[in-house]
């Protein structure tokens, strides 16, 4: 399974969100004004420039040149490269259909911010549209694991040689389909070939309907996904909502292929008498006719929505192209904030590390795992957050924690020398060893580097989830939505 579903879900209920699908593509609308930072706000009354502005545009700067090392030349971004081997890092051989979308749209990004021209812009998303369109599909929809160097479907894992089982990935897709979305805006000559692409992603083979006789066996969520050689799904839906598959489920809502009180039947917490983190508080309430259990959880006296495990890209990275703070200010606006309150205070207040920024990453001696605060997850076993800060994760806070953020990032690249001039932050750093991975992600790297254009470009990535279905028919869900924090 690929890196966002390698975790545990509780079954029916699980956690996560769903799907997405584009059958048609235009411009944003015109009216759609993107929202700003508040520092970018207030120095644009000043007239002065974004405060460590200078210094965001050479991280984004060396980061996309990750990404493009990342690249192949057959146009798909690979899922990793070692930056300790000698010479220039080698793209790894595997690459999934999230870190594709990552190339995309950090692509749109560098054209946005100035550090590609646009026709080179240009070039380099149709050389990497044209690698997409050359990809193996089923039921519209790509598979968890391609070949990076020539887009052949991974049947046996490059580094060890065991077995990979094709899957079709419902989160993992909706990043790819994100990324190829931002493309189709930002190069208006792709966008026919791309509503090509999308046009036979249905995004209801992922959905069960919801059944109020079976609410177990028909929860109105999505699977986690399908494998290719029997069609069997898997035992799990992605039920939480504060985990980063909602991305899915809003573009499925969106483009109409999910019904929208879909949105209504996700999680905010299990229910009460479930077990899981904590006891929520709470009550039942009914929107759009569905009663849901309107929960929450407590930490540190504040009042929030658990993730799945309680890390950051979980909670954040959904709004780096969906304005949820902006639409859902009494909600998504608040909880996200004290997210991030609670990861900042875990790492310097709770474990003392002196840093923090905890969210799935690679492990500094090799591997992968999720690193979280167990505190603001669900899941009763909990992602941990072991001493080992990722970069990612403190960029992801930019815009709830700015200064906090850039002052968290210059000390782990001055205490542990993470920084690594030409290709960004490395990936993690166990901040009670010293041990720096040796690696960047695409996943990581993709996600710094649209928190950065977020950050010095407000809007320039959500331009396509401003208009169309996602204000007509997200936008209005967001509104109405009243957590109970």
């Amino acid at each position: 399974m690929d890196r966002l579903d390698r975790r545990t879900f509780l079954t029916a209920t699980g956690a996560g969100a769903a799907a997405l699908s584009v059958p048609a593509l235009s411009a944003p609308a015109a009216s759609a004004a993107p929202a700003l930072s508040p520092a970018d706000t207030a120095a644009r009354k000043t007239g002065r420039p974004t405060p460590d502005a200078d210094l965001l545009q050479t991280w984004f700067r060396d980061t996309y040149h990750s990404i493009e090392t990342l690249t192949t030349d057959f146009g798909l971004t690979a899922d990793k490269a070692d930056l300790t081997r000698p010479g220039r890092p080698v793209p790894s051989r595997n690459t999934s259909p999230t870190n594709i979308g990552c190339g995309l749209w950090s692509t749109v990004a560098a054209g946005g911010l100035g550090v590609i021209g646009r026709a080179a812009m240009h070039r380099r998303l149709g050389h990497m549209v044209a690698a997409v369109e050359r990809l193996e599909r089923h039921h519209g929809f790509w598979v968890n694991w391609y070949d990076s160097y020539d887009g052949s479907v991974l049947t046996s894992w490059p580094e060890t040689g065991d077995p990979v089982r094709p899957f079709l990935s419902s989160v993992d897709n909706a990043w790819l389909v994100t990324g190829l979305r931002i493309a189709a805006d930002a190069a208006p000559p792709l966008r026919r070939r791309i509503s090509r692409i999308l046009a036979g992603a249905d995004w209801s083979y992922f959905y069960t309907p919801y059944d109020p006789a079976d609410p177990v066996k028909g929860p109105g969520q999505l699977r986690g996904g399908f494998w290719t050689d029997t069609g069997e799904p898997t035992g799990h839906h992605y039920g939480a909502l504060n985990t980063e598959p909602r991305m899915a489920s809003y573009l499925g809502i969106a483009d109409g292929s999910l019904p929208t009180d879909h949105y209504w039947h996700l999680l905010r917490t299990m229910l009460p008498e479930h077990e899981q983190e904590q006891t929520p508080g709470g009550s039942y309430t009914t929107v759009d006719g569905v009663r849901l259990w309107n929960g929450h959880y407590t930490h540190r006296g504040r009042k929030l929505i658990p993730a799945w495990g309680g890390s950051m890209f979980e909670a954040l990275m959904v709004p780096l192209f969906v304005p949820e703070p902006e639409w859902g200010r009494r909600s998504w606006g608040v909880t996200h904030r004290r997210f991030v309150r609670s990861q900042i205070e875990h790492g310097l207040v709770e474990e003392e590390y002196g840093y923090w920024g905890f969210s799935p990453a690679n492990i500094p001696e090799g591997g992968y795992r999720e690193y979280g605060v167990d505190a603001i997850g669900m899941q009763t076993e909990g992602y941990q957050s072991g001493g080992v800060v990722t970069p990612h994760a403190a960029f992801l806070a930019l815009p709830y924690a700015r200064g906090e953020a850039i002052a968290n990032l210059r000390a782990i690249d001055r205490d542990f020398g993470a920084y690594h001039k030409g290709f960004g932050f490395r990936d993690s750093v166990d901040v009670s060893t010293g041990r720096v991975s040796d690696f960047v992600l695409a996943l990581d790297q993709g996600m710094i580097a649209a928190a950065l254009a977020q950050e010095l470009r407000p809007g320039l990535l959500q331009r396509p989830f401003r208009g169309g279905g996602f204000a007509s028919r997200v936008r209005p869900l967001l509104m109405k939505e009243r957590f109970s924090i």
